[in-house]
């Protein structure tokens, strides 16, 4: 008579956690095998992580340059922000303009920015 995976499972759900861990060591030795996690488990999840394409962008001024006041514009038209406002934001850079955006939306801003006279990251 085959025993069965359920019959397997049965069994070793009636185990005390000692017999189930003396159960697992001899499973190692007569295997060669570990139980205990792979160290690059945890690497793989990151890097996966990792190859996931960023979906949102923050738009940073990195120096709003000689041309203070057309970057003033062009932060007040992206914004919506306030004379005040976008003028600091002009002024007391790195500072971040728009936040959790698209690619292409953070690229045309960019576009828009620069042509204005401002540096700008992408981040």
């Amino acid at each position: 008579m085959a025993i069965s995976k359920e019959d397997v499972l049965e069994f070793i759900s009636g185990l005390s956690v000692l017999e189930l861990s003396e159960l697992v060591k001899e499973f190692e030795e007569k295997f060669g095998v570990s139980a205990q996690p792979v160290a690059m488990a945890g690497g793989a999840v990151a890097a996966v992580e990792a190859a996931e394409e960023k979906t949102e962008f923050d738009v940073v001024i990195i120096d709003s340059g000689d041309k203070k006041i057309n970057v003033i514009k062009e932060i007040r038209a992206l914004t919506g922000l306030g004379l005040k406002e976008a003028k600091s934001a002009a002024e007391e850079t790195p500072s971040t303009i728009k936040e959790g955006i698209s690619k292409e939306d953070a690229e045309a801003a960019k576009a828009a920015l620069e042509a204005a006279g401002a540096k700008v990251e992408i981040k």
